[in-house]
């Protein structure tokens, strides 16, 4: 369901979400991906791909994505999510075969959180499982949202909007002092926060290189912040975990599994033991000794 007249058939669930005034070279290229076999058999009906199987769709999905990489100036990509799309047309009375339909669910504005950049990464490897994250997470940053009660810092409650931001620095530090005193390694990051409507979660895989710098995906660092936020603003109890192995082999190939955790009854973080997603955690380290 391209509107680009260039980019393969075989594939169709995109848009072209261009901006008027703009190069051709400038405009955004927008394409939701099916994430499982499952999903596409569910999809077959809608006529979104002529591919034979999932494998296939993966393959002609690749080359859509190759050729709008060579042709547009930003390439994006979201989980095609089958039941979603199907809320989506019933709620506005949509034909889910139509490609208009298509690219109305695409170019949704309420789901531009789950948009994420693509780059010529092999879709069969990280890509797929961080586009099923990225709804994941977009669901959450809604829920955050309408906890933080719009405070965004407009001219309706600009003092709102600067408590947030300050929730939001706050949020930040912690992370970044649970990850400093961490010291260097490949991590795993857990949090959680008891909030009205259902509890916020977040994920994130770190590496943490011996010269300071922090590989983790940009999405992911977005919603820990945002979920600490929001506990911090609305003073509501949490929890947070860090586990997996500390060390790196410039250190002549030393490795120590570790598992800290830090505890919240609303106003900040203290050294706590832990379980979250079955992983057992010791009190962490004092976050206030961490510069």
């Amino acid at each position: 369901m391209s509107r680009n007249p260039r980019a393969p058939r075989p594939s169709r669930c995109t848009a072209n979400a261009s901006a008027a005034g703009r190069p051709h070279g400038e405009e955004a290229f927008v394409t939701g991906i099916l994430t499982s076999a499952e999903d596409f058999e569910r999809a077959r009906a809608w006529r979104l791909t002529d591919a034979a199987d999932f494998d296939s769709y993966l393959l002609d999905t690749a080359v859509l994505l190759a050729e709008a990489r060579r042709t547009y100036g930003t390439v994006q990509a979201r989980m095609f999510h089958v039941d979603d799309f199907a809320d989506f047309c019933l709620l506005h009375r949509l034909d889910p075969a139509t490609p208009a339909s298509r690219d109305r669910y695409l170019v949704n504005p309420p789901l531009q959180t789950q948009l994420l950049p693509y780059q010529g990464e092999e879709l069969g490897g990280d890509f797929v499982p961080r586009l099923v994250r990225a709804r994941d997470n977009g669901l959450t940053l809604r829920h955050i949202e309408l906890l933080l009660d719009r405070g965004d810092g407009g001219e309706a409650d600009p003092e709102a909007g600067a408590l947030v931001r300050q929730a939001h620095q706050r949020g930040a530090e912690l992370f970044r002092r649970m990850l400093v005193g961490a010291g260097f390694g490949a991590y795993r990051f857990l949090c959680a926060v008891e909030a009205p409507g259902g509890r916020l979660e977040a994920e994130a895989r770190i590496l943490h290189w011996e010269d300071g710098v922090v590989r983790i995906n940009d999405e992911d660092l977005d919603l820990v912040c945002a979920v600490l936020c929001a506990g911090l603003y609305r003073e509501l109890p949490g929890a947070a975990l860090l586990h997996g192995s500390q060390g790196a082999a410039g250190a002549c190939g030393e490795y120590r599994q570790v598992a800290w955790a830090w505890q919240s009854e609303g106003g900040g973080y203290a050294p706590a033991a832990v379980e979250l997603d079955d992983v057992r955690a010791q009190p962490g380290f004092s976050l206030g000794t961490v510069c």
